[in-house]
């Protein structure tokens, strides 16, 4: 009789091999997520670096060449004298000094002032105070261009048109988003200090100069940052209320090189340009990390 001898049986498993494995591993998985990251993040710095390469590129060409169709991605030979002429060619210097003036000015007193609106807002206490603070936030959705026209009929009729008094004057009442920023870093310092200095008989305003200031040197810094950067940039403010060509600043300078029937010397343009944007990116790449840490304290996300 003969034996009959059982197979043995397939053990099935839920175990995934080889390539299956690789894929499942946790290790492989944050690897690629990095790598895909890293590969969009670098698209993104060359999308936004292109147009900078592109300005320093036209800066160095010949007229012709700025101008002729199809472009050209790098000159023939670089002009490196475009920038002699272009900041010969117009008081760019005088233009240069303006905008100084105008941006550090405005800073400085738009920071106290923020300084001081914030610390109202955060650390003191009255009634209606909230509500107060809500209107404040509240006209961060006004759109600027419905105040233009009263703003402008104001000032013309105190006489400060063709000046920079109605472009700084407005520094003395701060800023919304920054009183924001600011108010949301006092109310994460602790009351200690404050209770400390009322025992030893300090009053409001000697417990904001010597104590609540030095603890915001980050974000006073980013509040300086912002006020500069924006106030460089500014080109409505100047066009609407300076008329006189030796009070530009930059932003109306660089409107110099352009031509109103087509002569536009774009090579000239784009070698101004470069040197216009040099000022605030040293300084952003100086005080980056007083800017980010400002930020981060304040505690203010988006």
């Amino acid at each position: 009789m003969a034996q009959i001898t059982e197979a043995p049986a397939t053990r099935h498993t839920d175990e995934p091999t080889g390539m299956r494995k690789l894929w499942a591993s946790q290790k492989f998985q944050d690897q690629l997520l990095s790598y895909g990251a890293t590969i969009i993040a670098t698209l993104g710095v060359l999308l936004i670096l292109f147009p900078l390469g592109w300005m320093l590129s036209t800066s160095l060409k010949t007229r012709f060449e700025a101008i002729q169709f199809p472009p050209t991605l790098l000159p023939a030979i670089p002009q490196w004298d475009n920038y002699r002429v272009a900041l010969t060619s117009n008081p760019f210097l005088r233009y240069f000094e303006n905008t100084m003036f105008y941006c550090l000015t405005y800073m400085v007193i738009e920071t106290i002032s923020v300084a001081f609106i914030a610390y109202g807002f955060a650390r003191l206490r009255a009634p209606g105070k909230d509500y107060l603070f809500l209107l404040v936030l509240a006209t961060m959705m006004l759109p600027g261009e419905v105040t233009l026209i009263p703003k402008y009929i104001g000032f013309a009729k105190i006489h400060w048109l063709n000046s920079y008094k109605p472009l700084v004057f407005p520094a003395l009442f701060g800023s919304a988003y920054l009183i924001f920023l600011v108010r949301q870093f006092y109310r994460s310092l602790p009351k200690d200090y404050e209770e400390a200095a009322i025992i030893d008989g300090a009053n409001y305003f000697g417990i904001w100069w010597r104590i609540i200031l030095p603890l915001s040197k980050p974000a006073l810094g980013a509040v300086a940052i912002l006020s500069f950067m924006f106030h460089y940039n500014d080109f409505q403010g100047p066009l609407l209320y300076i008329s006189d060509n030796l009070k530009y600043p930059l932003s109306l300078g660089l409107q110099q090189f352009r031509a109103p029937f087509g002569g536009t010397a774009f090579h000239l343009l784009m070698a101004a340009s470069i040197a216009t944007v040099l000022p605030p990116t040293i300084l952003f790449f100086a005080t980056q990390r007083y800017f980010i840490q400002g930020i981060v304290v304040s505690g203010v996300k988006g």
